[in-house]
């Protein structure tokens, strides 16, 4: 069994108030929660306008598929947020 951990620091710049930013970031777990069935949560930043950390946790037999869905999350994310991805990492346990 591997659990695959992906961590993802955003910019939003269109973000105005904490309002702004939470709408944004709860639209975007529950995005993926729903197509990916994965566990995500806002992880980091939590008190800071126009930047987030989520993590995303993923479980299977082998490391490939939950690498593939990450690159398909962060394509997705990349596409869907009104902002942009400022780093990314994965981790396998």
């Amino acid at each position: 069994m591997t659990v695959g951990v992906c961590t993802i620091e955003i910019h939003i710049p269109a973000a105005r108030s904490l309002k702004d930013k939470r709408r944004v970031i709860r639209s975007l777990l529950d995005r993926l929660r729903s197509r990916h069935n994965v566990a995500v949560a806002e992880v980091e930043h939590q008190d800071l306008w126009q930047r987030a950390g989520i993590a995303i946790a993923a479980v299977s037999s082998s490391q490939k598929p939950i690498d593939a869905m990450f690159q398909t999350i962060l394509s997705e994310i990349e596409m869907a947020l009104p902002g942009h991805i400022v780093s990314h990492d994965v981790d396998f346990i």
